[in-house]
């Protein structure tokens, strides 16, 4: 948590102290792809205590130019999130509405759904009872434009049944992507 927490300071001092970053467009244009790493389950942030573990891959795709709204734009991104040690993984579809600043520093929120191959019910004391095979996927994120093609940046994606069912354990990944546009 500290190594996310110094590459948000870093991400956040870097874009506020370049100028040649405030010539970048501030909407996002065309297919961007974004991947990185994150952490599995991490306890204290929105779903509560940590069952699972590991690593997750995350690769997702960004399309279009976007809707303009609030002062940043909509697009719908798909993606797969993918554990590396057998506990959950997923695909989701979602409207991603993403903001940037002149300096390249953008925040973006979305919301969607999943699908994820773990369990239901609480059936193994190892690992997250989900409720239901299709929960909502919630992204937020932050980064930096360090050029018009290529940004880095800090993701979080919540995963539940916002509690339509008995079994609603959650569960949260955090960490670092990398982003290309095409």
């Amino acid at each position: 948590m500290r190594l996310i927490l110094a590459a948000l300071s870093l991400l956040l001092g870097v874009g506020l102290s370049d100028p040649a970053l405030a010539q970048l467009a501030t909407a996002p244009s065309g297919l961007e792809f974004r991947g990185g790493i994150l952490a599995h389950d991490v306890p204290g942030l929105w779903s509560g205590f940590r069952l699972e573990s590991g690593v997750d891959i995350n690769a997702e795709l960004l399309f279009g130019a976007g809707m303009p709204f609030l002062g940043g734009t909509i697009r719908p991104a798909v993606g797969a999130t993918v554990n590396t040690e057998g506990y959950t993984s997923r695909v989701y579809i979602d409207a991603r509405w993403e903001y940037q600043t002149p300096s390249g520093i953008f925040f973006g929120l979305g919301l969607g759904g999943t699908v994820h191959d773990g369990l239901l019910d609480p059936t193994d004391p190892d690992k997250k009872a989900l409720g239901s095979r299709i929960l909502f996927h919630i992204p937020i994120e932050i980064g930096l434009r360090l050029d018009d093609r290529r940004s880095i940046s800090v993701y979080f994606e919540h995963m539940s049944n916002a509690f339509l069912f008995d079994s609603n354990e959650g569960l949260d990944s955090i960490g670092v992507r990398y982003g290309y546009k095409f």
